[in-house]
């Protein structure tokens, strides 16, 4: 009587399957990524640009214990340059510095900027109570007397790009406006606009 062999498998069926598997989802990724790349060199982004077209300090108050009261009025504005991308900014937020001391902070609501579009906001902020050291206290109190006192604005945006119906992910952006030279006056005569750095 023959002895039946047993059925042989093929041990090599399911590796294959798992690398064309692979294969095909690799090639996916790579194509995804070209055409978005090719979309992004069609369009050629320009560079957001951002100025600080007037500032003032009005309500100043440095009491004696170095604690400092104050009003900032400045006129930002946000330029597009681009011809088919808008931008959506999903959060943005404020300070004003002396130095690398921080004097006030604030927000701009969420908005949209169209293709070639420039954007200008007024920024009203405020310093309550703000304990300064010594040393800045005194360059503050130095530059006062000059009649003008030299700061920065900086802004965090969370921001998205937009081109037809496709919406990019989020992305950080930074923007320092440095040095402003702002007047203890009401009066704009002799600002001088600041272009900022922008970082994304």
């Amino acid at each position: 009587m023959a002895n039946a062999k047993p059925a042989t498998q093929n041990p090599s069926g399911r590796p294959r399957l798992i690398r064309l598997i692979a294969i095909v989802l690799l090639a996916l990724i790579v194509l995804v990524g070209l055409t978005v790349l090719i979309i992004w060199l069609t369009i050629k982004p320009k560079k957001l640009v951002y100025s600080i077209d007037d500032g003032s300090i009005h309500n100043y108050n440095l009491s004696n214990a170095n604690h400092l009261n104050a009003t900032y009025n400045f006129i930002l504005r946000a330029y597009n340059p681009n011809k088919k991308v808008s931008v959506y900014y999903d959060k943005v937020d404020i300070v004003v510095m002396y130095d690398d001391d921080t004097l006030s902070r604030g927000t701009i609501d969420p908005f949209h900027q169209p293709k070639r579009n420039a954007t200008r906001f007024k920024l009203n902020l405020a310093s309550h109570d703000v304990p300064l050291r010594d040393d800045v206290a005194r360059e503050i109190k130095t530059e006062r007397s000059s009649g003008r006192v030299e700061m920065t604005v900086k802004l965090k945006a969370r921001i998205r790009f937009k081109v037809g119906a496709w919406k990019s992910r989020h992305y950080h952006m930074k923007v320092s406006c440095a040095p402003i030279m702002v007047h203890f006056s009401t009066s704009s005569k002799g600002f001088q606009r600041t272009i900022c750095d922008v970082d994304i």
